[in-house]
C-alpha cells in the first residue's frame, strides 16, 4: 500500500471512532429519526414482487377527491399476514396486517388505504447477497395504497371491520393530501422496533416503521382535523422487537464497503445477512437457522440497516419477541 492509500485509511478509521464516540457519549438523539426524502425514487428493476404492488389503485397514487358536503365513514381494518393463503393461521400467532376503509355517504362508494412492502416483507427484512454487488442489495421501500372497495369477508372473517369515526368530505381531502405528501417522503419498510429492554421505562432505539405505524399516523392526522374516534374492542398491534445495549454506529454503503481499510467490517456484514437470503432448500434453512441463532444469540449480534446506514446492536436477553398489544386511538 502507498503512502498516500495508507494516510487515507487511517483517517478514515479515525473519523469512523471519532462518529461512534459522539454518537455514544450522550449527544446521539435516541430513537434515531426516521429519514425523510423530498421525492420517492424509482425502485430498481432487480427488486421484483412476487404479488404485484396495489394492483387495482391509482398507479399514482391518487386519492379521489370527496365534496365537502359529503359524510364519510371511516373504518378499522386488521386481518392476519397472508390471510388469502394461509386463512387465520398467522392470526393465531397475532401476526396482523392493519388498513383503514371508507364509505362515502353521497356515492355509497367505499374505499380501502393501506400502507406496506413494495415487494414483500422478507426484502424489506434483510437484504439480498448478490455476487456482482459487493454491497447488500436492499428491496426496502414501502409506499401508500389506496383503492375502491373493502373485501368485507377479508377484514372481518379472521380479523376487524370496525367503524371508528364519521369525517367530512373536506376532513377527507385534507388527509389524502397529507397521506401523498407523507408517501413521497417516508419511502422505507422498517421491520424492527429496537428497545434497550421489554421494561416500560426502556430506552427506545430504533422505531419500526410498517403498515400499523402507517395506520397510527393517519389517525392521528385525522384527530388533528378534528375527527373523534371510537372503538369499541382493544386496539392490539402486532410489534416485533430486538433488545440490545446502546446501538454504534458504522456508516453507510460507500463508507463500509467502498474502502479497503473496512473490508473486515464489509465481510463481517456479509456473512452475517447470508443466512437470511431467499430461495433456500430445506436443508440449506435449517443450517442458515443455526448460523442466525449462534449469530444473534451466541455472540450476541445484529445489523440493523436504518436510513440506509448500518448499526451494531450489542443484543441482549430476551433477544427479540413479537407482542400483540394495544395502542389507543387518539
Amino acid at each position: 500500500m502507498i503512502y498516500t492509500e495508507a494516510v487515507i485509511c487511517l483517517t478514515l478509521l479515525l473519523l469512523l471512532h471519532v462518529v461512534a464516540e459522539f454518537r455514544s457519549n450522550g449527544r446521539q438523539k435516541w430513537p434515531v429519526p426516521y429519514r425523510r426524502f423530498d421525492h420517492r425514487p424509482e425502485a430498481d428493476s432487480y427488486c421484483e414482487a412476487l404479488y404485484p404492488f396495489c394492483p387495482t389503485g391509482d398507479p399514482d397514487g391518487r386519492i379521489p377527491y370527496m365534496r365537502d358536503s359529503d359524510t364519510i365513514s371511516v373504518y378499522r381494518l386488521q386481518t392476519p399476514v397472508w390471510e388469502f393463503k394461509y386463512g387465520d393461521l398467522l392470526g393465531k400467532l397475532h401476526i396482523m396486517h392493519d388498513a383503514i376503509g371508507f364509505r362515502s355517504a353521497e356515492t355509497g362508494t367505499n374505499y380501502t388505504m393501506e400502507w406496506y412492502e413494495l415487494f414483500q416483507l422478507g426484502n424489506c427484512t434483510f437484504p439480498h447477497i448478490r455476487p456482482e454487488v459487493y454491497a447488500p442489495f436492499w428491496c426496502n421501500q414501502g409506499a401508500a395504497c389506496f383503492y375502491e372497495g373493502i373485501d368485507d369477508s377479508h377484514w372481518s372473517q379472521n380479523g376487524t371491520l370496525e367503524k371508528i369515526a364519521e369525517i367530512t368530505g373536506n376532513q377527507f381531502n385534507d388527509m389524502a393530501q397529507w397521506v401523498q405528501d407523507d408517501n413521497e417522503t417516508g419511502i422505507f419498510y422498517e421491520t424492527w422496533s429496537v428497545h434497550s429492554d421489554p421494561g416500560p421505562n426502556a430506552t427506545v432505539w430504533f422505531e419500526s416503521y410498517d403498515c400499523s405505524q402507517f395506520v397510527h399516523r393517519t389517525y392521528r392526522k385525522l384527530a388533528e382535523l378534528g375527527a373523534k374516534l371510537s372503538s369499541r374492542s382493544q386496539t392490539n398491534y402486532t410489534k416485533i422487537y430486538l433488545y440490545s445495549g446502546e446501538p454504534t454506529y458504522l456508516g453507510n454503503d460507500s463508507t463500509i464497503f467502498g474502502q479497503p481499510a473496512l473490508k473486515n467490517l464489509a465481510v463481517d456484514i456479509r456473512k452475517f445477512y447470508h443466512p437470511f437470503r431467499p430461495h433456500q432448500s430445506f436443508t440449506d434453512l435449517a443450517i442458515s437457522l443455526l448460523e442466525a441463532y449462534e449469530k444473534i444469540v451466541l455472540e450476541k449480534h445484529f445489523y440493523l440497516y436504518y436510513n440506509f446506514e448500518y448499526w451494531h446492536l450489542p443484543m441482549k436477553p430476551p433477544y427479540m419477541k413479537m407482542t400483540f398489544e394495544e395502542v389507543p386511538l387518539p
